[in-house]
């Protein structure tokens, strides 16, 4: 692959954001090719080296802004005409409330995923915290002649601070995973905007 299918290929990627970025990361891209040439390497081994549109197109996606996107896709690209303007204001009382409820809808599972993670992460804590107490209230008992209560309380601690150690192994994954897939739902809409431009 040469330069300029390097960046038609790039460019289509990219079709979704402002023009202005596209132009900076085209011209970031070309002296990186033209710096690799510069050392020897032909043309088609400098873009081999710097990798495949595709994912630089996706990396460059992960790292812009939602709102950015966004601002670019409802960008108008002409003005709109009076009865598009009067269309768009009688549909209000429909269209609103209905992206009012949408926003709400993802924004509520939102902070239902988030709220399970923390409760799950105060369990952990409940749980090392009586291990802590049971077993630190097992000498206590063993002192005032209650043997049998401190060796009980000496093994619900232990088998508490067991169930800590692998509640904390298990919220650390689930906690990895909402951030994974907090980032991939992102990114899905990122790239659905950006999909629908290169399209258009």
């Amino acid at each position: 692959m040469n330069k300029y299918e390097f960046f038609e290929q790039l460019g289509r990627g990219l079709s979704g954001l402002p023009q202005e970025d596209i132009d900076e990361h085209l011209t970031f891209y070309g002296e990186m090719i033209d710096d690799r040439v510069e050392d020897g390497l032909t043309e088609e081994e400098a873009v081999a080296e710097i990798g495949s549109p595709d994912e630089i197109a996706s990396q460059i996606i992960a790292e812009t802004p939602l709102s950015k996107i966004v601002k670019q896709k409802v960008k108008t690209k002409r003005k709109l005409k009076t009865w598009e303007i009067v269309l768009i204001a009688v549909g209000s009382p429909v269209w609103v409330p209905l992206l009012i409820a949408a926003i709400v809808i993802v924004f509520s599972l939102y902070i239902t995923l988030w709220s399970l993670i923390i409760s799950l992460w105060a369990v952990t804590v409940a749980f090392g915290v009586s291990a802590l107490g049971c077993v630190a209230s097992c000498p206590i008992f063993i002192a005032r002649g209650y043997g049998w209560t401190g060796l009980a309380s000496l093994g619900a601690g232990l088998l508490l601070a067991g169930l800590t150690v692998f509640l904390v192994f298990g919220s650390l994954a689930a906690s990895k995973g909402v951030v994974k897939l907090t980032k991939r739902i992102i990114l899905g809409i990122k790239s659905l905007f950006v999909k629908k431009e290169a399209q258009s």
